[in-house]
């Protein structure tokens, strides 16, 4: 609660006045002064009253592509019993103010407003609650109140249709990596034997050598296990086109992502910064915004000690170009490496030897790109 600026000169009055008039001795000072301070007085009164409001609202959908529609529904319910309630009411939509009317509101009725979520940015736009805003007659006295809990739209990313994926790799005993056709079931692993395994699954010839039953881990490789990293460091994206830049990163994540999902490809998205994980991806990637303290190398190591797939998508934008070499180092983990670079002026820079480069201005050329690949 706080006075307005009309409050303050009329209780500032209302106090000169009433010195004064006691002071000089004129009785008309005095009560106008008294007259202005209890109508400072009433105008708090007024403005304590807190009006019973429940507040419901809907986002639909609460998921949107980046530049689709949203609508947020709100409806506003006067749940008191007494007075009508005209009040001065405005909901938050990410940071713009949205006006509610709320003029005449009786007792056991509602009012609802609907209004468009703004989509034209990739993120997450927290919605609410509502502030409603209290004030006397005569404008002295404003008192603004949260109603309602607060919604969250997410604003996802384009996706690009991809029809090409990655084919799985076999790993042979002997370390040899070979392309399989769909279907095909290969050895992953060693393992002792534990009492129930198949005698069939023993590997006689390792189990000879460290004279304990080895059992072989077999694993299905008709599909490939991609790694999305999606360099989300402020160091690669410099120019003043960052925003495009990283944007055309986050809808090649997510394009490769949906492609992986709808041919049941397992997946994983992760970010140069940390974080990612098998999660809802495209809610990941609405979350995703640029860090000045992402380290390369740190990712890239991690990636090589976790080994989470045989694909790995590199996604990053002009700065990081000079660094390809931390990512095609780890070609001895993930045998297929495609990078995408975005925004890049100069030439495509030079790739690792078995290292697919894909330099791209933006999603849809890299999805092109991507397409015009034959090496999958």
């Amino acid at each position: 609660m706080r006075l307005t600026a009309r409050g303050v000169g009329l209780l500032a009055g209302a106090g000169l006045m009433l010195v004064a008039g006691f002071w000089f001795g004129y009785p008309e000072l005095t009560v106008l002064g008294s007259a202005a301070a209890i109508a400072v007085g009433c105008a708090f009164a007024h403005a304590a009253w807190r009006p019973g409001l429940s507040v419901k609202r809907v986002a639909d959908p609460d998921r949107v592509a980046r530049g689709e529609p949203a609508t947020m529904t709100l409806t506003v319910r006067n749940t008191g019993r007494l007075a009508s309630a005209s009040l001065i009411a405005e909901d938050r939509c990410g940071a713009r103010p949205v006006p509610v009317p709320l003029l005449r509101l009786r007792p056991g009725h509602d009012t609802t407003v609907s209004y468009p979520v703004p989509t034209e940015r990739r993120g997450v736009i927290p919605v609410g609650p509502l502030r409603v805003t209290r004030r006397d007659a005569l404008g002295l006295v404003s008192l603004a109140r949260a109603h309602g809990d607060t919604t969250t739209v997410w604003v996802h990313p384009r996706i690009h249709h991809l029809n090409a994926v990655p084919a799985g790799v076999a790993r042979s005993l002997d370390g040899r990596l070979d392309r399989v056709p769909h279907g095909t079931i290969t050895f992953d692993s060693l393992r002792e034997y534990v009492v129930g395994d198949e005698l069939r699954r023993v590997h006689w010839r390792t189990s000879a050598k460290v004279g304990e039953l080895m059992v072989r881990e077999d694993l299905d490789t008709s599909l490939p296990q991609i790694v999305v990293l999606l360099d989300d460091r402020a160091s690669a994206h410099p120019r003043e086109s960052v925003d495009e830049t990283f944007e055309s990163a986050c809808e090649a994540a997510a394009s490769v992502v949906a492609a992986a999902v709808r041919e049941d490809v397992p997946v994983t998205l992760q970010l140069v910064s940390g974080g990612g994980g098998t999660a809802n991806f495209l809610d990941q990637l609405a979350e995703a915004h640029l860090h000045r303290d992402g380290d390369l190398s740190a990712a890239t190591n991690r990636l090589r000690q976790q080994r989470l797939g045989d694909t790995l998508v590199f996604l990053t934008g002009p700065g990081g170009g000079a660094e390809l070499g931390l990512v095609g180092a780890l070609r001895g983990s993930y045998p297929a490496v495609v990078v995408g670079i975005f925004g890049s002026d100069g030439p495509t820079p030079a790739a690792v030897d078995g290292m697919v480069v894909l330099d791209a201005k933006d999603g849809p050329q890299f999805a092109a790109e991507w397409e015009g690949v034959q090496r999958w």
